[in-house]
């Protein structure tokens, strides 16, 4: 894809494009593998001088080499663009009106402290190769990013494609520089050609990876997702894309399944509860949220079944419980968060049993307002004695504490607890009969 001028002016103008870090990860692979990405802190870079033309340079990143990492600014933009092929000052002593092209004049060094301090000039003096490799090895050589790309964005429009890149491929600053300029701007063909070029398969591959994301039609992205599956990632990478790609077929046929369904008006969890949103595209928890909550009874063979989704996409226990908890707890269905942690074993008994811990459990349940016998049940399974405490008084759960402090041989905890519970209620009676007891020895 061929980028024209305008495009590069709103790589340096538009907010939307990050500085350049070197560990910088591909976005997509780091969204489906559900992982969140550092932000650079942006800071200002200026110099002191006491010049009333001079235009400050807003400077984002972190030192490449000892100062600096492309970023992007103002400035430069305004000194690069709509420049004429020469730039002209006026001379002193000519004719009002006169003017003497000093462009001519600058050196590589000139040349780059002008743009350094964001002020107009051309670049167009530079003509030859070797005049233009100076000027770009002059910009290298004082670690400044913004100058740096600027370079660049000249030569890549005024050097052929293949002496661009055997020309960057022995400078790997300035490579580094076009490879994340050309990811932010989006000019995948010529990124894709320079990775051709340098024989960098893997990010060849990605790079081809990426363009999914401009496909909008369902069927179209599926389809092109497939042509990725054989493209040389790394091992770990290429089990994401294949998940990717199973991944949005089982969505193409949930969700044209479930859109049937929904305005057919003959099922009864869409008729109580109507979908939100399409479920296409989306990550593969919120797509096992989504099965969980509509599709929680299905069996297994069908590619909507909350099992089926765990065993295709090998999820762990914890998170498929954490999942599994949070819909079923939404909808109030008891029975099944019950059934959820319930294991039975060879001799027939039955146990409880929570990979997540039932304190989070607990916690689930009353932001699902779940009712007080519910979570008092669940309460007592915390093993921990004073997180169970501390959650039972936090909830109201008044049997599990006065029960626990009785335990506990803790008198004074249960006098406390006491003034806390309604006077002639059930729970005063209650601690006033083990408070009463004779059968208990208090260890305070």
């Amino acid at each position: 894809m061929n980028r024209t001028k305008g495009d590069e002016e709103e790589y340096w103008n538009s907010s939307k494009f990050k500085a350049f870090t070197f560990d910088d990860e591909d976005d997509e692979l780091s969204q489906l593998k559900e992982s969140k990405r550092a932000v650079n802190s942006l800071r200002d870079f200026v110099d002191d001088e006491d010049d009333d033309d001079l235009e400050r340079v807003s400077w984002s990143g972190e030192p490449v080499g000892s100062k600096t990492r492309p970023g992007s600014f103002q400035s430069l933009s305004d000194a690069l663009s709509d420049v004429p092929a020469k730039s002209y000052a006026p001379e002193l002593g000519r004719p009002k009106g006169e003017y003497r092209d000093y462009s001519n004049d600058w050196s590589p060094s000139d040349t780059v402290w002008r743009l350094r301090k964001g002020k107009v000039c051309s670049l167009e003096r530079f003509r030859s190769l070797q005049d233009k490799l100076r000027l770009l090895e002059e910009a290298v050589s004082v670690h400044d990013g913004n100058v740096i790309t600027a370079v660049l964005i000249f030569l890549k429009r005024t050097l052929s494609k293949e002496t661009l890149f055997r020309e960057l491929e022995v400078r790997q600053v300035a490579l580094r520089h076009l490879i994340h300029f050309l990811k932010e701007i989006g000019d995948q063909k010529l990124l894709l050609d320079l990775f051709r070029f340098l024989d960098r398969t893997e990010e060849l591959a990605l790079s081809h990876y990426r363009e999914h994301l401009n496909i909008q039609d369902p069927e179209k992205r599926k389809e092109f997702l497939k042509t990725c599956i054989g493209l040389p990632f790394s091992a770990e990478d290429s089990a994401h894309i294949q998940d990717h790609y199973t991944l949005l077929e089982r969505q193409i046929i949930i969700e044209a399944n479930d859109r049937h369904l929904e305005s057919a008006g003959q099922t009864e969890i869409f008729r109580k509860h109507p979908r939100k949103a399409s479920i296409l595209n989306m990550p593969l928890v919120t797509t096992l949220f989504y099965s969980c909550f509509y599709h929680y009874t299905e069996a297994e063979g069908t590619f909507s079944s909350p099992v089926n989704l765990k065993k295709t996409f090998k999820i762990p226990d914890k998170q498929y419980v954490l999942t599994a908890l949070a819909a079923r707890a939404k909808l109030r269905a008891w029975h099944d968060v019950d059934a959820l942690f319930t294991t039975k074993n060879w001799l027939g008994y039955t146990k409880k049993r929570a990979p997540i811990g039932f304190h989070r459990v607990v916690e689930i349940l009353h932001k699902n307002s779940a009712p007080v016998q519910i979570l008092q049940e669940y309460v007592n399974l915390v093993e921990d004695v004073d997180t169970k405490l501390n959650l039972a008084t936090k909830f109201k759960c008044h049997d599990v504490v006065i029960d626990t402090c009785r335990d506990l041989k803790d008198r004074q905890q249960l006098l406390a607890y006491r003034s806390k519970v309604d006077k002639g209620s059930a729970e005063e009676e209650k601690i006033d009969a083990i408070l009463n007891s004779s059968q208990i020895r208090w260890k305070n």
